[in-house]
Order: C-alpha cells, then structure tokens, then sequence
C-alpha cells in the first residue's frame, strides 16, 4: 500500500504535506504510543518463549550457548521491529491495531536497511537520552521523531482502500 490509495492528494512521489493532507497525521501520536505499548507486550511473549527454548538449549549445551543465547536473545526487539516494518504492511502488530504505518519520505515502503536503520537509531537515541529526545515530535509539523528524520521515514495514518 502505497501513499496513492488515500484521500484528498496523497501520492507516491513523498510524504504528505499536512497542509494539503492533515488527515493523514491526525492522532497519530497518539495511535504511535498506544501501537508501541502493543509491541511491547508481544515482545514481552516472545522473549518468554525464546527464554523457555533457550533455557533448553543452554542446558543441552552444559552452559556453553550461554554467551551466544544471551547475545540472540538482546536482538529479539530489533529483528520483531525490523522485521515487521520492512514487511508488506510497513506496520508492527501494534502500528495495525491502531492504523498507522512507516513510509519512506519517497512514499514507498522501507525495505530492510532502512528499517534496520529505523529501529537501531530508536533504541540508541531512546536509550541514550531516557527517551528525552522523543520531544522532537512537537518541534516538526509531520510530528517525526529524531530516528525518523535520521533515517528518511514518516509515521502516517493507514488508510482502506478505496
């Protein structure tokens, strides 16, 4: 799904303008925060189930995985991110559940590096600054954060197609 099957001008040459398109940022914010507290709880599953395999695994190998398991178990929220907004609907279970998806500022979807790039620079600049720099949303009228201008996405409202 691209920008094009939207109301009112979106397109896929580049982000909405909100001026021309408000609709396509209106409780996005909002929906944003409530989508990651989703995300999280399906992290949060995940993470106990891999513990569970894990803790197999560790057991079976007499402690030698440990370092191994350890390093694969920390990847768990950047390969779900990654995986999900790089996907066909630009969206991780929290972003569908509430109707909003990651675009490139082109209107196309993110392909890999580029959320790879996305959710790196989100858990480094959160964890850096104790989500601090998540203020910058309200200094740009697209309402990006700093790890969305740094790599080229926009957070929109997912609209039906027509």
């Amino acid at each position: 799904m691209a920008f094009g099957y939207a109301p009112n001008g979106y397109s896929n040459t580049a982000m909405p303008d909100p001026a021309t398109v408000p609709e396509a940022y209106q409780g996005v914010l909002l929906r944003r925060v409530l989508a990651y507290f989703v995300d999280l709880c399906v992290i949060v599953v995940l993470a106990i189930l891999l513990w569970i395999v894990f803790a197999v695994l560790w057991v079976l190998s007499l402690g030698l995985l440990g370092p191994v398991l350890w390093f694969v178990f920390g990847l768990i929220p950047l390969a779900y991110h990654t995986l999900l907004l790089s996907g066909p609907w630009s969206a991780t279970i929290g972003m569908r559940l509430f109707d909003v998806e990651l675009r490139s500022v082109t209107g196309d979807r993110p392909g890999f590096l580029q959320a790879l790039a996305q959710t790196a620079l989100f858990y480094l600049t959160v964890g850096a600054t104790c989500s601090l720099i998540l203020l910058v949303v309200f200094l740009n009228r697209h309402r990006r954060t700093l790890h969305d201008l740094l790599a080229g996405t926009v957070m929109v409202r997912r609209f039906p197609a027509a």
